[in-house]
């Protein structure tokens, strides 16, 4: 915590606060002053700090997105104004991203619990579960899906969701991620779709093929790993770094995709600002690279036969 970041909450300023600020809008304003003054980083869900407070905000409120100006002059009691700025403090004095804070994150229009255990999710691949894969697809729905990596179950549940005859299996390394994934999957009510399984990569699905296989992998770089502003440190390093070039296990997860692929498979991989080393190191691959309407790169789809035609390219 900065020295800034301790005079943003002096005791005298919190008294003011909570004894002057009476309405949603007061509260609203006077977060996003004192996140613009902190210059906290976003990039745990929202963009902005207006957004980021209204998370908050409504966490406190036991109230949905605020989407109704109605909202804005209702007023909040003591209670909740003293909540509402522990919350701030915490968010700003010690960089915790706002879904910690809350405990809930949302990916595909869907809530999902998190914690330390797992990544906050914000994949673009949402998007493409959103739309179904309709231009990867071409319209065909998937019976057995793969998510890879799937720390708090969100892709894989997403898919269950926009897939109603799928099963999806849902695999990663960390116990400790799979507990939280086992919460969402039984949130969802959807035990008999979406099944956890412990595995490092394909390990534990020998013999098993899907018709599509989505991956959010681990893929920040050792430079990119010392320079992470302070919010990320509060997340799992195990879902982040993989190698000096951030493509340790994307190689792993190419080099044996296919021998879990239907014939008409296809993976779909996120390695964000990875693809330029994967682009330099792969030139003769035939990467599919998504593009998205909301924001996103790094993404790409690559069938069965690319990938049984350069598997020996992805020799670690």
């Amino acid at each position: 915590m900065s020295d800034t970041d301790k005079l943003l909450f002096t005791p005298e300023l919190i008294s003011d606060a909570i004894a002057q600020l009476t309405t949603v809008h007061d509260w609203l304003r006077f977060a996003v002053t004192k996140l613009s003054q902190a210059e906290v980083y976003l990039g745990h869900g929202t963009d902005n700090p207006w957004d980021e407070a209204a998370n908050l905000l409504t966490y406190v409120l036991h109230l949905p997105p605020l989407t109704d100006e109605k909202l804005f002059n209702t007023k909040l009691i003591h209670a909740e104004r003293e909540a509402f700025i522990s919350l701030l403090q915490q968010r700003i004095e010690q960089r915790i991203p706002a879904a910690y804070l809350t405990q809930q994150a949302y990916f595909a229009d869907l809530a999902f619990y998190v914690d330390e255990r797992v990544l906050v999710p914000r994949s673009p691949i949402a998007e493409l579960i959103t739309n179904k894969f309709m231009f990867q697809l071409n319209g065909k729905a998937p019976k057995q899906i793969l998510d890879l990596c799937t720390g708090s179950g969100c892709i894989a549940i997403a898919c269950a969701y926009a897939f109603a005859d799928a099963e999806v299996d849902a695999v990663d390394i960390s116990e400790d991620a799979l507990d939280v994934a086992q919460y969402n999957i039984q949130n969802h009510d959807l035990e008999h779709r979406v099944y956890p399984i412990l595995s490092d990569g394909y390990q534990a699905l020998a013999g098993a093929k899907y018709d599509l296989i989505v991956t959010n992998p681990p893929y920040v770089d050792a430079e990119d790993m010392a320079d992470l502003p302070d919010e990320y440190r509060h997340e799992p390093e195990l879902g982040l770094a993989s190698g000096h070039d951030g493509l340790a296990l994307t190689r792993r997860i190419l080099r044996d995709a296919a021998a879990h692929l239907h014939d008409d498979g296809l993976l779909i991989c996120e390695v964000g600002n990875s693809m330029v080393q994967l682009q330099q190191d792969y030139p003769d691959v035939g990467f599919d690279w998504l593009e998205f309407a909301h924001g996103g790169l790094g993404v790409f789809a690559i069938g069965k036969a690319e990938l049984e035609r350069c598997q020996h390219l992805f020799k670690e």
